[in-house]
């Protein structure tokens, strides 16, 4: 499994997942978001939502190059479009690794 996912199932299994547009809303209107991440397949609305909860909610918003079905196997729970990490340190975690990711693909494709 990918390494990103591995974070991400990670936080399900401590509790630090948000699963779903309405649970990762009450997140971040709580103030209890800390990243809000959406599948790359999710719908405009539910990206425009995610953006709007981060923004109000004061939490960090990115989208991933995971697909609903993806996040849907690690965090248990069918295809969700949106996600929130409610804990800092695997929130960071998660971005940092993603971020290596991007790198380790775009230094590839340079070399191909």
């Amino acid at each position: 499994m990918d390494r990103c996912l591995s974070i991400l199932g990670m936080a399900k299994k401590a509790g630090y997942l948000a699963v779903g547009g309405e649970a990762v809303a009450l997140a971040a209107r709580h103030r209890k978001a800390r990243l809000i991440i959406t599948a790359s397949d999710a719908s405009a609305s539910s990206v425009r939502r995610a953006k709007s909860g981060a923004e109000s909610g004061g939490s960090k918003y990115i989208a991933v190059p995971y697909t609903m079905f993806e996040l849907g196997n690690v965090a248990g729970r069918g295809s969700p479009g949106t996600i929130a990490f409610l804990d800092k340190g695997l929130a960071e975690s998660f971005t940092k690794r993603l971020a290596e990711n991007a790198k380790e693909v775009d230094a590839y494709e340079h070399n191909v």
